[in-house]
């Protein structure tokens, strides 16, 4: 899969090619919306991540521009800017999801792949690890047989540990924060340090699940 990356911060930039790199998607990047109009209208990507405040046309008119000019590749905002207004105008001129800064990256991975799901018309076959069983198209986590309630974070950041591969890891909250922590923890730029704690949540809750079935 092909993407085009659209941030004017380097280093933010810079990490979020590297992840998503890592998880085998081939990343374009262009540092402003000018650069970014001229990529995504003379290349083929499956899906666009663009940034808001951008040099030259910013990210809601470059949005708009693409929708207005026939193109409907998928496009996930991620931005600084936070508030039911902004979101409600990047849904407005055309973008399919809205990811605020800092984000943590499996949430960032997830929605990534949800677009490109619903793009490609296909539904995930269900990923079962050991007594654990996630239905990503229904967003649905069954341990032993029985619902597990889980937040719409936690289910991102299982979903995402699950399908990297991650199959190793017993159902304990410290050896799934540790995966997190030395993997994709990045704070500097803002990468939320608060995946841990989702993940841990996520693991005390199959757990319960597992005790009381």
């Amino acid at each position: 899969m092909k993407l085009l990356l659209v941030e004017d911060d380097k280093k933010i930039a810079t990490a979020v090619k590297r992840g998503l790199e890592a998880e085998d998607f081939s990343v374009d990047v262009a540092f402003d919306g000018d650069d970014g109009w001229w990529m995504a209208t003379e290349g083929s990507y499956d899906l666009i991540v663009l940034d808001i405040m951008l040099p030259g046309r910013n990210g809601y008119v470059l949005c708009a521009d693409l929708r207005n000019a026939g193109n409907w590749t998928p496009i996930l905002m991620l931005t600084a800017k936070d508030g039911d207004l902004d979101e409600a105008e990047a849904l407005d001129t055309g973008a399919d999801d809205y990811l605020t800064k800092p984000f943590s990256f499996p949430v960032l991975i997830a929605r990534v792949r949800s677009l490109l799901r619903r793009a490609g018309g296909r539904e995930p076959v269900p990923a079962v690890v050991g007594s654990i069983s996630l239905d990503s198209s229904a967003r649905r986590v069954r341990s032993h047989g029985d619902d597990v309630a889980l937040t719409t974070r936690e289910f991102d950041v299982l979903e995402f540990l699950i399908r990297r591969g991650t199959r190793s890891w017993p159902v304990c909250g410290s050896s799934i924060s540790t995966e997190i922590r030395t993997s994709w923890r990045y704070t500097s730029q803002g990468f939320a340090g608060s995946s841990a704690t989702h993940t841990e949540l996520s693991a005390s809750r199959l757990s319960a699940a597992r005790a009381t079935s």
